[in-house]
Formats: structure tokens, sequence, C-alpha cells
């Protein structure tokens, strides 16, 4: 059964709706990743021969391709939410723009030997529910 997903941006600028099956959900620890999210990794589904219809706000979207490289990112222009890049064969969703959450578990962390050294303290570090006091 093809599958919808429905996402924005965190402005509201950007809506989307693609229609597809998701083939892979990769946790990337590239650095480029890490460095276009700000975070320890990306948190990509890959929808090979998905479609992606724009629902709102096409025009604020805007591309980066790090020169020499496979990496691309899309995002909105007015808040810099990552939002979908759609390629040649396939559409490459940041999973955290999906306003529902993906059915879909984790294919692999990839890229791994290039993580960063603080990734492996994740797991057990303290929970705190909402945010600190401090």
């Amino acid at each position: 059964m093809t599958q919808i997903y429905t996402g924005s941006c965190l402005c509201g600028t950007i809506a989307f709706e693609i229609t597809g099956n998701v083939a892979a959900f990769f946790l990337c620890h590239c650095s480029r990743c890490r460095k276009g999210t700000g975070s320890a990794h990306a948190a990509n589904l890959f929808a090979p021969g998905a479609s992606v219809r724009w629902t709102q706000g096409k025009t604020e979207l805007r591309h980066y391709q790090h020169h020499g490289s496979r990496h691309h990112r899309s995002f909105c222009a007015t808040c810099a939410s990552p939002m979908p890049h759609v390629g040649n064969d396939h559409i490459v969703i940041p999973a955290g723009c999906l306003d529902t959450a993906p059915d879909v578990p984790i294919t692999a962390g990839i890229c791994w030997s290039d993580r960063a050294a603080w990734v492996d303290g994740i797991a057990a570090a303290p929970k705190i529910a909402g945010l600190p006091d401090a």
C-alpha cells in the first residue's frame, strides 16, 4: 500500500505531501550531516520513486549542494528547517519535518566511523522531560 506523508517547516511557510513508500531510514553521522543539522546526525527517510506535492511555500524552498560531493540539502528560506530534497529517482525526507512520525524502523546508522566522539555517551546521559531549569 502506498503511503502518504505530510510535513512542514518550523515557521509554517512551506508544506508538502509525499506519496510513495520509504525504502530506508538512515541516521547519517558524517561531518557534513552534523554541520547541516547542528546535531549528532541527520535522520533521513529515502523514498525511491515517490512524488512530492508542495502544498504551500514552494517559492521559499532553497537548495544547497556541497561542492564535489553527493551531499544535498533543501531548506526553508525563512526558518532554515530542512525540507525534502528531490533527486533524479528518489526523495530524501528529513524525518523531523514530517507532521506525523514515520512508521518505518531505522535501517542503520551510516558513516558510523565518522561520528562525533560524544555520540557514544548520548544513551547514558540523564533524561529531563522538559527544558532544564538553568
